[in-house]
Order: structure tokens, then C-alpha cells, then sequence
């Protein structure tokens, strides 16, 4: 299994690499998987991450797709936040994405603990077989409504220019208290797939005046239904709670209370995602 970036990084190496200062902050996360201090390799280093017996419920989102939903699933949840605050100074804004905030890449052992995870309890669950590739990040949300591009006000699919015969599992695991912070939605398309995929395209390349002229949507964080995305389910966060789901479908972050947002990993919206690019199960 290798570490892979969502594909629309590729193109300029430079933008894969760490820089020094995120690379030893990274280094200092690592040690947040550590069952020992003998440095006996990686499968002991991050052995100890999740909580080995976890209880799996879902949460239908249409058609034969759920959500898979954990609570409690790290053993340390408090030490992640922690560590993350230590680390604060190497979050960073990313411009390869649509997410709205900074983000920290995780180093490849914990990439390789929870990726070791998701095959042990949830990557059946979503029809996958194999995991060719995977990353994984912390991440705060921090822009506030008007500071948002249009790619920003719109769902998004995390599809990394892969077919059908591969399958994109998503993580959310959310590290925060306060519920107002909020969950994840999920979106069904209204539109045939051209206009959809249309309207995708442009939303990273026209002004936002003429993008909301043309497509009549107001800036800001999506959270109703409107003339191009059905609202289908919104799942509430609570803390320590992962959350996996196919990467392909429609979703956003759910904003309820921008006002709240904190580039503070104790007191914003941090997370702990994943991506895992696996080979389809046959049928």
C-alpha cells in the first residue's frame, strides 16, 4: 500500500512534499500512536490507535450506500488534541483542494495505522477490496462565509479520476466537543451528470460574481437543497466518532455556526480524514 494526495496535486512534486517545519510537526503527531518507547517497529508504533472492539452502526444515505458510524474509536482522543496543538504553526491553507481551512499531512505510520483499520472494520462494508493507496490528515475548517471561493459553496465528490472498478473510502473522525461545529452532509444531484459535472468544473474557474449569476447560488456554506443538490442526510458530530463513507457521493462539511470557527485545534472544528483507494470487490 502506498501513501497517495488526491490526484489534482499532481503535476508539481513540490506541492507532495512536506516542507521542514510540517515535516518534524508531523514526526511529533506520529508519536501520538506509540504503545511503547522501544521503537519496535510500525505495527507496535500504532498498534494502540483504535479502540480494538468497536460498535458499527450505519445510517442509510439512499439507494444501497450508508454511512458506517463509530463512537469511541480512538484509544487517546485527548492526546490527539493535545499533540495537534503542539503542532498548531504547521497547519497550513492548501490550494490543491476545496477544503476550507488548513490542513496537516500525517506521516505514513499513522497513515498505515488507519488504514490497517478501515481494511480490519469497514472496508467490506463499502464493497471494496484491496487498499492500493491512502492518506490521511488533520484538518481545521477556518474561512468564514465571505472568504470562500465558489468550489467552496457547492458539494464535492472526492473521485481522483478513478473508474468504477475502484472504490474511494472516506474518514471523518471528528475531535471537537462543541456539536455546533458540525457534521457531515451528504447530497444527491438534481441535474443530468454534464450539467452537474459543468457546473463542478466552473466552480473552480469562473469569478465568484459570474459563477453565482450563472448558476444562482449565493456564497456560503451549503446546508438547504437547491436547484442542483437534494439535501439527503446530515450526520451530527460527536467527539471521538469516525464516520466512513463512499468518497464518490456527494458531501460537504455541515457549517451550522461559522462564527465559531478556530484555527485553535482545541477549541475548532479538527478533524482526522482519510483516503482510501481500493480495488472494487467483484459482484
Amino acid at each position: 500500500m502506498r501513501s497517495m494526495r488526491p490526484t489534482d496535486t499532481c503535476g508539481n512534486p513540490a506541492e507532495l512534499a512536506l516542507t521542514a517545519k510540517q515535516a518534524r510537526a508531523a514526526a511529533r503527531v506520529s508519536l501520538m500512536g506509540r504503545s511503547g518507547s522501544d521503537g519496535s517497529g510500525t505495527r507496535k508504533h500504532t498498534s494502540g490507535m483504535f479502540n480494538p472492539n468497536p460498535h458499527i452502526r450505519s445510517l442509510p444515505i439512499g439507494g444501497d450506500q450508508h454511512c458506517w458510524i463509530i463512537d469511541d474509536a480512538l484509544a487517546d482522543p485527548r492526546g490527539w488534541v493535545a499533540r495537534a496543538a503542539s503542532v498548531r504553526e504547521a497547519f497550513t491553507l492548501e490550494d490543491h483542494n476545496a477544503y476550507p481551512g488548513i490542513e496537516l499531512a500525517l506521516p505514513d505510520a499513522i497513515t498505515e495505522g488507519l488504514a490497517e483499520y478501515f481494511a480490519q472494520h469497514l472496508r467490506g462494508r463499502l464493497g471494496a477490496r484491496r487498499i492500493q493507496r491512502a492518506h490521511s490528515r488533520l484538518s481545521l475548517v477556518t474561512r468564514q462565509p465571505q472568504e470562500l471561493q465558489p468550489r467552496q459553496w457547492i458539494c464535492h465528490r472526492d473521485r481522483m479520476g478513478l473508474g468504477p472498478e475502484h472504490v474511494i473510502g472516506a474518514s471523518v473522525l471528528y475531535l471537537f466537543d462543541d456539536p455546533r461545529l458540525g457534521g457531515t452532509s451528504f447530497w444527491r444531484p438534481r441535474r443530468p451528470a454534464r450539467e452537474i459535472d459543468l457546473l463542478v468544473h466552473e466552480s473552480g474557474e469562473l469569478a465568484p460574481a459570474e459563477f453565482s449569476r450563472k448558476y444562482a447560488i449565493a456564497p456560503g456554506y451549503i446546508r438547504e437543497s437547491n436547484a442542483w443538490f437534494e439535501h439527503i442526510l446530515t450526520v451530527p458530530p460527536a467527539f471521538n466518532r469516525l464516520i466512513c463513507y463512499d468518497g464518490t457521493l456527494f458531501h460537504c462539511s455541515d457549517i451550522p455556526a461559522p462564527e465559531l470557527l478556530s484555527d485553535d485545534p482545541t477549541r475548532g472544528r479538527l478533524t482526522l480524514n482519510g483516503f482510501f483507494h481500493c480495488t472494487r470487490r467483484a459482484t
